[in-house]
């Protein structure tokens, strides 16, 4: 073979761009997204199991029978498992009785009300906490003006466990929802007919025949709803700190934040063990998932319910369960942030927009605050709807042992809590890099990482969907016209995945510009988010200012929520979790 150098330039311009093609076609970026998706997702967990089972003699022995037989680790560890077992049951009741009447009944306005049943979700738990504590305290202005406050002086009936369970309940019931309403749409309709023509009634088919079908869908939506309540931050910090219901998150934060890096192996075990309660959790799920035989014939339609007499009835118990879960927390913050300080009632001697006015214009850590939460979650949705639209490629389309590790590691991804990723982080970027000798603990930078490993999972969901509704017909096409594949990427793929990839993209930016559970952790005097101030700012006695911040979140994340309502038939059906 002739070397380069007696090459016609022509046939060396084609030798290279053969040896450069080989270095940047699909197995090369299949081999970079192995590499950078196991830094994001597997890293972590080694870090911490590291840092949690050994130290500089060995295993940590002694150390760790000492953690464990603290009464306040055993109490925290007690109180998660009781909390997330109780909010899981709650939720699914609520979730399961919502979803059967969505799927299968006759009631006007679906749409509205699953807007409603589901924006609580996409508000930050802080915020949800902070209102429902407003709404239901000695000096709740709604409660107040109906007569119905408690006694000034009295305990908060929310600074307890049971109004940690009843809260998580409630935040986690249109988990439920989402994940049951896809398995409930697919069951037959003619199992129902058959039930129906033996005679049961409409409610007895629906609960001893097609819910039952759907026990695969409803251990999954259990799964998810446990997961997250052993990981939602927001409501147990506001509710179980002050009312003493000490749980593992909890007790991470309190502990780092109070003792320092010496308090990080002992956290590093306690985060080892909420990553084990959500492995678990999940794999039991699936276990039990694949022990049951839902072996059915589909169907394309599915059973209505005429609800006739009940719909009115029907029609007041969901609204007025909006009402309270939704409503009422929600004017009680809009009231507080409107009034000059707390515990005053609304009238037009008192009404005031300073509150407002401080948040935006007056209050510059708010606003740098803000600055930092917008450019670092709007680099975060740049880089992972790449990476998504990327990986969904692969995971849909090949097969392999690389494709199943990457399997792996976006589940791995799925299963570290927001806090357990932010005591990984510490311990990660503590000393400063090798090599490049730069420290990212303390800054913006930290965060930026935290964003993109814990939002991961969240950006594929709706790509792999997306990927799932091509036809691959016009990539292979051009694939035997001799196109690239970066080429097929660009000019193919991309335009078909773009509106789920949108979808991801705007999801990512709804979670990540309040984020609060791994930000807690990481935020210093110089890198600070918008999701922690209203933690701050309620412990710092500026009720009002929380409250006007709270609302401002909330309007935002309505705005985009309707905003993407108008447009959403540019994207894939149901991609979004509000839409029915």
């Amino acid at each position: 073979m002739p070397s380069l150098a007696h090459m016609p330039a022509q046939r060396r311009r084609e030798v290279a761009l053969s040896i450069f093609s080989r270095f940047t076609g699909q197995n090369a970026v299949l081999v970079l997204l192995t590499l950078l998706v196991g830094t994001i997702a597997v890293a972590p967990l080694v870090r911490l199991a590291i840092s949690a089972l050994f130290d500089g003699d060995g295993f940590a022995v002694e150390r760790l029978t000492k953690l464990f037989s603290r009464p306040q680790t055993s109490a925290a560890l007690v109180n998660t498992l009781i909390i997330a077992t109780l909010s899981t049951i709650a939720s699914l009741v609520i979730g399961v009785v919502f979803a059967v009447v969505m799927v299968f009944t006759d009631l006007k306005h679906k749409s509205a009300l699953v807007f409603a049943f589901v924006l609580p979700l996409m508000i930050p738990p802080q915020v949800t906490a902070m209102a429902w504590i407003q709404a239901f305290s000695p000096s709740s202005p709604v409660l107040g003006m109906l007569g119905m406050a408690m006694e000034p002086g009295s305990r908060h009936p929310l600074y307890s466990m049971t109004g940690v369970v009843l809260l998580l309940g409630v935040y986690n019931a249109p988990l439920v929802y989402l994940s049951l309403q896809a398995s409930l749409r697919r069951l037959p309709l003619n199992l129902a007919e058959a039930a129906r023509a033996a005679g049961a009634s409409p409610a007895r088919t629906v609960f001893t025949v097609l819910l039952p079908l759907a026990r695969g869908g409803i251990l999954a939506a259990a799964s998810l709803s446990f997961v997250s309540a052993i990981g939602n931050f927001g409501i147990q910090a506001m509710l179980g700190i002050p009312g003493r219901v000490p749980t593992l998150m909890t007790q991470i934060y309190q502990q780092v934040n109070n003792i320092g890096p010496s308090a990080l192996p002992n956290m590093a075990m306690l985060s080892i063990v909420l990553v084990a309660l959500t492995v678990t959790a999940v794999l039991m799920a699936n276990w039990a998932a694949s022990r049951a035989d839902t072996r059915i014939d589909l169907g394309t339609n599915r059973l209505t319910v005429a609800l006739g007499v009940y719909t009115w009835p029907v029609m007041i118990l969901l609204w007025g369960y909006m009402i309270v879960s939704l409503l009422l927390p929600l004017s009680a913050l809009l009231q507080t942030s409107l009034v000059p300080a707390f515990g005053l009632s609304l009238s037009a001697e008192t009404f005031t927009l300073k509150n407002y006015t401080a948040a935006l214009f007056n209050q510059p850590i708010l606003r740098d605050a803000l600055k930092t939460s917008l450019w670092l979650t709007s680099v975060s949705v740049v880089i992972l709807t790449v990476i998504a639209v990327l990986l969904g490629y692969f995971l849909t389309w090949r097969k392999g042992p690389l494709v199943r590790v990457l399997q792996f590691c976006t589940d791995a991804a799925y299963a570290l809590p927001g806090v357990s990723l932010g005591v990984a982080l510490i311990l990660i970027f503590l000393r400063p890099l090798p090599i490049f000798d730069v420290s990212l603990y303390g800054t913006a930078w930290i965060i930026l990482v935290a964003y993109v490993a814990g939002f991961f999972a969240l950006a594929l969901r709706p790509v792999l969907s997306g990927y799932q509704q091509i036809d691959r017909n016009l990539e292979e096409a051009a694939q035997v016209a001799g196109a690239s594949w970066g080429r097929r990427m660009v000019e193919i793929i991309f335009p078909l995945v773009a509106p789920a990839a949108t979808a991801s993209a705007i999801l990512v930016f709804m979670s990540a510009i309040n984020e609060i559970q791994t930000s807690i952790m990481l935020i210093s005097s110089s890198a600070r988010t918008l999701g922690p101030m209203i933690i701050f700012l309620e412990d710092g006695g500026a009720s009002t200012l929380a409250a006007a911040v709270g609302c401002l979140m909330v309007l935002g994340i309505l705005a985009i929520m309707l905003i993407t309502s108008i447009f959403s038939r540019y994207l894939p059906e149901r991609v979004l979790p509000w839409q029915f």
